[in-house]
């Protein structure tokens, strides 16, 4: 199976200015996230930028990088551009991985391809995790996803769903018993062809509303194959402390 890896990279971020090019034990974040795809199976990475700062930077470490303009609304127009750059076929499979995760193993990036090139009625394919914690069930940072028997996404929202209606109203700071709650790992898999319609659409009323970007497909009929992944996935790199485990982690102590 071919396919292309595509990590966006934005310089401007709210909480960590400058983000892709902080220095993780002397190379930077997104020369990270660049040698993990590297890893993975797929026959091309690119990282995609705004900023020539990074450009600089990716193309010293050997990469391939294509500029974006700054002015896209979302990260799925970000990406649409580039493919279309590069001048990728409609059946084409494109994998998103996030410039901000240092840390996420090769073959998650695997295996979400495949299961977009195995399950031909999906749109899209991503994978998510089981939920453990309280906190995390109830954090809207976490974005929850519910699935119908056979893996394709029914709604992803950052409340938590499906709603444990008994469990809450006896104590809504406890982990319920009983029940599966799965929380949505952000790398997701598209077909070329898919990416062009995307941006012709307007964004749909729950996607504004919870201010997630893959309720637009839902609301257009496009299914979303969700997996389990293969491999636990360590969280991006968001704050300064997420910075500091990363380090700590490839240190070797973490």
């Amino acid at each position: 199976m071919a396919y292309t890896v595509v990590i966006p990279a934005r310089y401007g971020s709210t909480r960590l200015p400058g983000k892709p090019l902080l220095d993780i034990l002397g190379k930077t974040m997104v020369q990270r996230v660049w040698e993990q795809a590297q890893l993975s199976a797929a026959e091309r990475v690119v990282i995609a930028t705004d900023d020539q700062r990074i450009v600089d930077v990716a193309q010293s470490f050997g990469a391939e990088v294509c500029m974006t303009r700054p002015e896209h609304p979302s990260g799925t127009d970000r990406l649409q551009q580039v493919v279309e750059e590069l001048g990728l076929p409609d059946e084409h499979i494109v994998v998103n991985v996030q410039g901000d995760e240092p840390l996420i193993p090769p073959q998650v990036i695997d295996q979400v391809a495949a299961n977009l090139e195995q399950h031909t009625q999906a749109g899209i394919a991503t994978l998510c995790e089981e939920i453990t914690a309280i906190a995390e069930l109830t954090s809207p940072n976490a974005v929850k996803v519910v699935r119908d028997a056979g893996g394709m996404a029914l709604y992803f929202s950052r409340a938590p769903v499906p709603y444990p209606r008994d469990a809450f109203l006896q104590d809504q700071h406890v982990m319920p018993a009983t029940g599966n709650w799965y929380r949505h790992i952000g790398i997701y898999a598209y077909r070329t062809g898919f990416l062009h319609r995307y941006v012709t659409w307007q964004p749909a009323p729950q996607e504004q509303l919870e201010c997630l970007e893959q309720l637009r497909a839902l609301h257009h009929g496009v299914g979303i194959h969700v997996d389990e992944a293969c491999q636990r996935v360590p969280a991006g790199v968001d704050t300064q402390d997420d910075l500091v485990m990363v380090r700590q982690v490839l240190s070797g102590g973490g």
